[in-house]
């Protein structure tokens, strides 16, 4: 990566927009749109869908459900790769997403509706996956950064048009046309398939080697526990049940992943994992990169609770607290074009995390009931610095991974994809383990005031690691 000129040159964004790479750009971008805006048009819609066909003590496993196939489907992104050339692999996945939606649109139970959810979730971990994967094959490395960037921007305009979307249609009485309007997008974007990925490299025929089950199966695991154990800190009836089921539920899954680190260390040289090699070796960083991954796309699980806190202790009407909300996605955003516009790969993943940590320790001693207007606004910059902080850091990790895959010369084919998928496969697996923290700390405050400070505090502990790890992780960039 570039770094203070050193290195491969830096490419600028006119350079990655140009006629011959804007089909690839568009399309790569799209699958991600697609994934990340379905998740906040189903959030916005589902009462309504729930009004007519039922099944609202299953209301929260509609996420639960799409995360965990999610989770398993970009695990397995290498193996894909493996098997089928880019486009035939980019296809199958537009074709599982599209599918998935199509059954949610006519689905005339919740039953129904959970399996489209569950097929959109094995298309939309694939998208995600093979986005990262496929810019390393069709792009030249010195745009990586700025091709990263451009595809993680996606999930702020996904945050922007999800709702939107979701919420006319709901509003219209017509939420099962947001599926529809879904649908239409994603086949658009599948004709963008041949042109935008025809230069795509093939994978090594090679690459495939024996299926990571063990890897697989705790991968899943720690998903599935996550997902389950988060339901029981959901809604407005806490118990001390519910918060203990919780706290086990985080236990068990750190424990999984904990195996699953065991279980990828002791693997052969033959391609059998999820993970490329790299990620153990002494001295690569690339392990490193992956917790500081983990770590700051964890802590924006807050956001999900900053509209809570806005209302509450900030006084605001509910649009206001969206906005609110909001603040830290446009941060997000805002920082990644600012950094992939830069450069300097080693000073923004050092800087980023250190930026998140300050926003964090900002939202935690401003927190106060009955808040005026003057502290509303730190809470916006706020929001927004811990979210530029990730935002800085992040095409820069994601560019450094796709390199040390493809650097690896010492091991098996394909690493180089098991390397850029494996950003989305630890992408979501944090998300998960946000949320599931995010909730439990929420659960235990005895009011609003005392859950805002454990979590923004608690969070900020977290992201401290992430500052931390983030000085072993220059390596890999």
């Amino acid at each position: 990566m570039d770094d203070g000129g050193v290195g491969v040159p830096h490419g600028s964004w006119r350079d990655l927009l140009s006629a011959g790479r804007r089909p690839t750009v568009a399309v790569l971008c799209g699958g991600v749109l697609l994934f990340a805006t379905d998740t906040y048009v189903t959030a916005s819609l589902l009462p309504s869908a729930v009004a007519e066909i039922g099944g609202e003590r299953f209301y929260a496993w509609v996420t639960t459900v799409y995360l965990l196939t999610a989770v398993v489907s970009s695990a397995l992104v290498g193996r894909v790769l493996a098997a089928w050339p880019a486009r035939r692999a980019y296809a199958f996945a537009l074709a599982a997403f599209g599918v998935g939606t199509a059954i949610d649109a006519v689905a005339p139970d919740m039953g129904v509706l959970l399996v489209g959810r569950a097929v959109q979730g094995i298309g939309g971990g694939l998208l995600a996956g093979l986005a990262y994967a496929l810019i390393r094959t069709a792009l030249p490395r010195r745009l990586w950064t700025r091709a990263s960037a451009s595809i993680s921007t996606m999930w702020g305009v996904g945050l922007l048009v999800g709702p939107t979307l979701g919420g006319v249609f709901a509003e219209a009485g017509q939420w099962r046309l947001a599926f529809v309007a879904m649908v239409v997008i994603t086949v658009a974007v599948g004709a963008g398939v041949p042109a935008g990925l025809r230069r795509t490299a093939q994978a090594p025929s090679g690459a495939s080697g024996p299926f990571p089950l063990a890897s697989v199966l705790l991968v899943g695991g720690a998903a599935a526990v996550l997902s389950v154990s988060g339901l029981a800190v959901s809604g407005s009836g806490v118990t001390g049940r519910g918060i203990a089921v919780a706290t086990g539920g985080l236990v068990v899954a750190l424990l999984l992943l904990g195996g699953l680190v065991l279980v990828e260390r002791r693997a052969g040289d033959d391609g059998g994992r999820v993970l490329p090699a790299a990620t153990f070796r002494r001295g690569g960083g690339l392990g490193a990169l992956y917790v500081v991954v983990g770590v700051l796309v964890g802590a924006s699980a807050v956001e999900v609770f900053v509209p809570l806190f806005g209302q509450r202790l900030g006084g605001l009407e509910p649009v206001t607290a969206g906005f609110l909300g909001v603040a830290l996605a446009c941060g997000w955003v805002t920082g990644e074009v600012v950094s992939a516009s830069v450069g300097r790969a080693r000073a923004c993943v050092t800087v980023g995390p250190a930026v998140t940590v300050l926003g964090f320790a900002a939202l935690a001693v401003s927190q106060s009931a009955d808040a005026s207007v003057v502290t509303v606004l730190v809470w916006a910059v706020a929001l927004a610095a811990a979210g530029a902080g990730v935002g800085v850091a992040w095409p820069h990790l994601s560019a450094g991974a796709m390199a040390a895959g493809s650097e690896d010369t010492d091991g098996p084919d394909g690493e180089g994809d098991r390397a850029s998928a494996a950003i989305t496969m630890v992408q979501m697996l944090a998300v998960a383990l946000g949320a599931s923290f995010a909730g439990v700390a929420v659960a235990l405050g005895t009011d609003v005031l005392s859950s805002a400070r454990l979590l923004y505090g608690g969070l900020g502990v977290v992201a401290v690691l992430g500052a931390v790890t983030a000085l072993r992780a220059r390596r890999a960039v």
